[in-house]
């Protein structure tokens, strides 16, 4: 991937689009092309954003102050919803493509594909705004109304419409837009919720060519393997695409998902019935009081969940037992060092921290005044468990994870994974 070209078209789509566009018309490319070496990394930008200050930094509500969401929550969040804006930029390329004949337009699916990946850019790169005060509100409105400038800009060049109809034909792009963001949303909101925690820096090599060598362990490598195995399967989705099948474009895209989240292979998260038994009936000496499990899919995904609370009627106290399995997003989770997630805060009444210990990423929060907190643990880059909930101290919500059959979960990570 060479970021330097990466750089040079951002730059060239935000501040000269009317010269820009007429070349992005005419150059050649792929689907795989697209996605490896723009759309995955442009789409990344919100969602990391988002889960940092969800789960880091905190959004502020009136008269209640900052709220931050579980850094579980956060990351499976980030995590779904950039795996369905993926989605959602194929389903918006399909939509492009098929009203061109409406406003006197070329039908073209690859052209489409382009024509939403740079439109999208500036409402991408201004998801930067998330991690500023008010006024990262207004940049990322700036963001959202300048990529439906470019998309009125583009739609010419690329879908070849009469520039006349382009004003209508992006005001019903934009409708499909909204209707296709509210979908991808009610889906990543059903699914969020879980727990993680990461940190990495990757070095790369600056040789006398242009090309930029990775190192195959750092956490650019890894998104470079991720890129390399993402463009067979888009090759597949191209030839899909071209041939008008719509069962074959469907099963080309639960391909590339699965090139993409499930780190190369496609993966079945476990069945409730198999994380039952890692779901004791007591913990730290209380009875279990609830529990349930479901397994969820959307667009070719899966993750599962378990959950269960314990409940001391004496006391009134209770803890809570969460357990993901990312399932489908298992190579998205292999790649969370990059979302440079370590943390140490301390505050009057407690503290909240995430770190590395054992080869796991941990997670750990206190409140000393409520007496509340949360501890969890990631396991085999596919697996969260979380214990939350009131005690006396940390090293109970601590002593109870590690009460649990962490080995013998982290031992079924790779069931369920199907590679070529």
């Amino acid at each position: 991937m060479d970021f330097n070209k990466l750089f040079a078209r951002v730059m060239a789509i935000l501040t000269k689009p009317t010269s820009e566009w007429p070349l992005i018309a005419e150059e050649p490319a792929t689907t795989a092309d697209l996605y490896r070496n723009y759309i995955l990394v442009l789409a990344a930008i919100p969602a990391l954003c988002s889960f940092i200050k969800m789960s880091f930094i905190g959004m502020h509500v009136p008269f209640m102050g900052p709220i931050h969401v579980g850094v579980g929550a956060g990351l499976r969040g980030a995590i779904v919803g950039y795996a369905l804006t993926l989605v959602g930029v194929y389903l918006m390329a399909l939509l492009i493509n098929a009203l061109a004949p409406t406003f006197g337009g070329q039908k073209n699916p690859l052209q489409a594909l382009k024509t939403v990946a740079y439109a999208y850019t500036a409402s991408w790169v201004a998801g930067i705004g998330q991690l500023l005060p008010w006024i990262g509100v207004l940049l990322t409105l700036a963001g959202a109304v300048y990529s439906i400038y470019l998309l009125n800009l583009g739609l010419p060049h690329t879908m070849k419409c009469p520039p006349e109809k382009s004003k209508a034909y992006t005001a019903v792009s934009i409708v499909i837009a909204i209707l296709v963001g509210w979908t991808v949303g009610i889906i990543a909101g059903n699914v969020a919720g879980l727990g993680s925690m990461v940190h990495g820096t990757g070095g790369a090599t600056f040789e006398d060519s242009e090309d930029v060598h990775f190192d195959a362990n750092s956490p650019l490598g890894k998104l470079e393997q991720l890129g390399k195995r993402a463009e067979e399967a888009s090759r597949k989705l191209e030839t899909a695409q071209t041939s008008g099948d719509s069962e074959a474009q469907n099963q080309a895209m639960r391909e590339m998902v699965g090139a993409v989240l499930g780190g190369g292979a496609q993966v079945e998260s476990l069945a409730p019935e198999r994380i039952k038994p890692f779901v004791p009936e007591t913990l730290a000496g209380i009875a279990r009081s609830d529990y349930s499990a479901e397994r969820n899919s959307a667009m070719g995904m899966q993750i599962s969940t378990a959950e269960a609370r314990y409940t001391d009627e004496g006391t009134g106290r209770s803890l809570g037992l969460e357990i993901t399995d990312m399932g489908s997003a298992k190579g998205l989770m292999a790649l969370a060092g990059w979302a440079v997630v370590q943390q140490d805060r301390e505050t009057d009444h407690g503290y909240e921290k995430t770190y590395k210990s054992d080869g796991r990423m941990m997670h750990e929060k206190w409140d000393s005044e409520n007496r509340q907190g949360e501890y969890a643990t990631m396991l085999g880059e596919r697996f969260v468990v979380k214990i939350s909930g009131e005690a006396d101290s940390i090293d109970v919500l601590k002593s109870a994870l590690g009460s649990l059959d962490l080995a013998g979960l982290e031992a079924l990570k790779n069931e369920g994974v199907k590679t070529d």
